[in-house]
């Protein structure tokens, strides 16, 4: 699809989302009290009718991630502008209960423009305890790695979780709800690439498996909501694989809470068995305060310790060209603002993150913009969307 169909699939979207053309049968809201946020709810969404017998939603999607960043390490020095993702695709659900979705990714700094698909898969569900999805799609270790970058608080996820080398390959999973619980899991190749067909018919990297599940603890701790994640991800890779490389073994657990204009969650999670021959343990803190209906306070603390005087690594971006290298306790505060100019489909971000591993310290100070159009997440975690209301 060449790039003057995309721009005017993405206007047409936009002049639908905001009010202008014939209107989709979308959610209604009256125009004169709605919000931008709510506005662009549907923004890239291209065609809805449940009635319609083949197709009953199509979607125009994708994400564009820029950030300025300015890395002061006792070592170094790092600073640039990055288009740090850029993303365009497809989705659609056919006969009620198939999914399609293709999403193809930039290479680094926007060159080249297609550099192979990020996410190609194919869904069936065929009940609420039960949908099948294979191909292309993202391992979803850890609640840090599992929300999506589009409602990420911060500019990095932590640095632990990218430890993993956590991405997007080719696998078979199930994911379904049963009651208060809802789970996943499946099979995964280690190793992925810009080339599709290599990634599914090569599969001589190993192989990693993954299962998650999260309960629905209603509003205990006297929180609007509450959740609590596990995970397990076992990983058998070789010389061939490109990913989840680290570890032969990962443990994680989080709670999730939310209450009014707070939010919290907590995370531990442990690598098993790296490559260096370490064992890995850290806790991930992430409080987050929405100070009015569209600034929000996100802070964070990270710890991390390692078994082995070299078992940990600074984060790839930002910390390592700075100078910060390795070693066994790892330690960071990050305190940032962000603005929802319409949710999360449109925010300004400014983060400032004091990093400290083996005797050498990182400031990391980072200006971002984030803009995403077509449907939201249909994750288990509220964290990973604005609370019904806020905007």
């Amino acid at each position: 699809m060449c790039k003057p169909v995309l721009m005017a699939a993405f206007a047409a979207s936009l002049v639908s989302a905001v009010g202008g053309g014939d209107p989709l049968p979308v959610t209604a809201v009256p125009a004169e009290a709605a919000t931008l946020g709510e506005k662009l709810e549907n923004l890239g969404l291209l065609y809805r009718n449940e009635n319609d017998p083949v197709l009953q939603e199509l979607w125009f999607l994708g994400r564009y991630h820029g950030q300025y960043h300015l890395a002061e390490g006792s070592n170094g020095r790092d600073e640039d502008w990055e288009n740090r993702r850029f993303r365009i695709g497809g989705q659609a659900r056919l006969f009620r209960n198939l999914t399609l979705h293709a999403q193809m990714v930039s290479g680094r700094e926007m060159d080249p423009i297609y550099n192979g698909f990020t996410e190609l898969w194919a869904g069936w569900r065929f009940n609420e305890a039960v949908t099948l999805t294979v191909g292309q799609q993202k391992h979803r270790f850890t609640h840090d790695r599992n929300v999506s970058s589009r409602y990420l608080n911060y500019f990095e996820r932590g640095m632990l979780t990218n430890m993993f080398g956590l991405d997007y390959t080719p696998a078979v999973t199930l994911s379904g709800k049963a009651g208060e619980w809802s789970y996943y899991t499946g099979v995964f190749s280690n190793a992925t690439t810009s080339d599709k067909w290599s990634a599914f018919t090569e599969l001589d990297s190993g192989w990693s498996f993954l299962a998650s599940a999260t309960l629905d603890l209603g509003q205990a701790f006297g929180a609007d909501a509450a959740h609590l994640n596990v995970g397990y991800v076992r990983s058998d890779a070789n010389g061939n694989a490109t990913n989840l490389n680290w570890f032969d073994n990962g443990v994680a657990a989080a709670l999730i809470l939310t209450e009014g204009p707070f939010s919290l969650v907590a995370e531990a999670t442990a690598g098993l068995g790296s490559v260096a021959g370490a064992n890995d343990f850290g806790i991930n803190l992430q409080p987050t305060w929405f100070i009015t209906d569209k600034l929000q306070l996100a802070t964070r603390y990270q710890i991390a310790v390692s078994d082995e005087d070299h078992g940990l690594s600074a984060q790839r971006r930002y910390e390592r060209p700075a100078g910060m290298s390795t070693g066994d306790l790892y330690q960071a505060v990050y305190a940032g603002l962000n603005y929802h100019v319409a949710a999360h489909r449109i925010k300004l971000m400014t983060g400032l993150e004091y990093a400290t591993l083996g005797g050498e310290d990182c400031w990391t100070a980072s200006v971002m913009l984030r803009v995403f159009w077509g449907p939201d997440s249909k994750g288990p975690f509220p964290m990973a969307r604005m609370l019904k209301g806020s905007f």
